[in-house]
């Protein structure tokens, strides 16, 4: 580590040059709102920016844009209708109101079941019910790599079960549940089955017409390069929800309130980029991801990979690099332009990992330091390229200055 002429030590120093742009490698947090989205966002913030509730010319254009984009939504979803699209505020809300929305209208069943790695949009509001509301919650356990036992799911179903919510991949890992095996198990036992596809949707293909044991399935427009604050939940033709949003008559009396119609249109323009960008992800992505995955695995001893890696979402790594915690290679990644994101949160001093890597039995020291990686179709080969030959450099940095007992299992 070469001395900066202050008395201190340059982290960085020695490292590959930083490319012209920072390196954007934290998708699944959010996204870049795509160029073509901007294109359709601002003029309806500019120029046709009426309530598409109104009669007139301005209303007739805003609700114009809402039925394209609810068209372009159910067509990335696979669905056989466009009205089954309900447009909300984003894929906490399309939760919200998928699960919230299902006990309201089964009063007299008390139980809900879910997974233990679930996005918090879920997670915190099972909790809440539970903790608040006197519901009955099942937290499904996983394994090592992150999946589900289905004969635990068929023996937590009860004759009292409102809904199952089960994301369809995992936010921190990628690992992909299988939303067919697990509806098929739901549905015998007649429950409500919602899929949290918020991290899915436009990596994967879907097909609601196909996948017909989903009743519910929520989406959120900044995972796929629409703006942040609009996002979708599909309501299966027959479902029963009741609205949480309660007022006027929008989105067929599911959701009350005046539509953010100029995001609802850039969502719509994103589900169509998406679809026709799917091979790109899966096949462009997901080397890209191999690649960098690869090289890190080779170059830095002590790490692996976290998750079902034959089973996950074609953008995402999760590596863990053990002795060291995950706060500090992300803070020396952004010095030198690379945005990624850590499986700990640092709060008030104390080290809380990751409840996916938790709920997985990933050991302390790899879970502290793991780090999340997460593709889009804008990263480019040369971007992988830089960070798999300067994280290795970090990691081992970081090493020489971090104290770590293994008997205290402590830094």
């Amino acid at each position: 580590m070469a001395n900066d002429g202050s008395g201190t030590f340059n982290m960085t120093a020695g490292f590959p040059a930083a490319p012209d742009e920072p390196v954007y490698m934290d998708n699944n947090a959010t996204t870049a709102v795509a160029p073509e989205v901007l294109e359709v966002v601002v003029p309806l913030l500019r120029d046709h920016y009426g309530n598409p509730s109104s009669m007139h010319r301005f209303g007739a254009r805003a609700g114009e844009a809402m039925a394209e984009s609810r068209d372009r939504v159910a067509a990335l979803l696979g669905a056989r209708q466009s009205n089954e699209i309900v447009f909300t505020g984003g894929g906490s809300e399309s939760d919200n109101l998928a699960i919230v929305g299902t006990l309201y209208a089964h009063p007299d069943k008390r139980h809900l079941i879910t997974t233990a790695v679930e996005h918090p949009a879920v997670l915190g509001l099972c909790r809440d019910l539970e903790k608040r509301h006197g519901y009955d919650v099942t937290f499904l356990a996983v394994d090592g790599e992150g999946r589900l036992d289905l004969d635990e799911l068929r023996g937590a179903l009860r004759d009292d079960t409102a809904v199952v919510s089960i994301m369809m991949a995992n936010n921190e890992t990628g690992t992909l549940f299988d939303s067919a095996a697990v509806g098929a198990i739901v549905k015998e036992r007649g429950a409500v089955f919602h899929v949290d596809a918020v991290q899915a949707a436009g990596k994967i293909p879907l097909d609601m017409a196909a996948l017909d044991c989903v009743d519910l399935l929520s989406i959120s427009g900044h995972k796929l390069h629409a703006p942040k604050g609009v996002g979708a939940l599909f309501v299966r033709r027959g479902t029963k929800i009741r609205p949480l949003i309660v007022g006027g008559h929008q989105e067929r009396g599911r959701r009350a309130g005046t539509e953010n119609v100029a995001s609802v249109a850039g969502l719509g323009v994103a589900c169509e980029l998406a679809a026709a960008n799917i091979e790109h992800e899966n096949t462009v992505v997901r080397a890209m991801r191999d690649r960098l995955e690869t090289e890190l695995v080779a170059r830095v001893p002590d790490s692996r990979v976290n998750g079902d890696v034959d089973n996950r979402l074609p953008n995402t790594a999760n590596i863990s690099f053990d002795y060291i915690e995950g706060e500090g290679i992300l803070l020396l990644l952004d010095r030198i332009g690379v945005a990624a994101s850590s499986g700990s949160a640092c709060t008030s001093g104390s080290l809380e990992p990751s409840h996916v890597l938790r709920a997985m039995g990933v050991p302390f020291t790899q879970a502290h330091g793991s780090i999340r990686f997460s593709l889009s179709r804008y990263n480019t080969p040369d971007q992988v390229e830089y960070v798999a030959d300067a994280l290795p450099l970090i990691v081992e940095r970081l090493r020489q200055i971090t104290p770590f007992n293994a008997e205290r299992a402590t830094f």
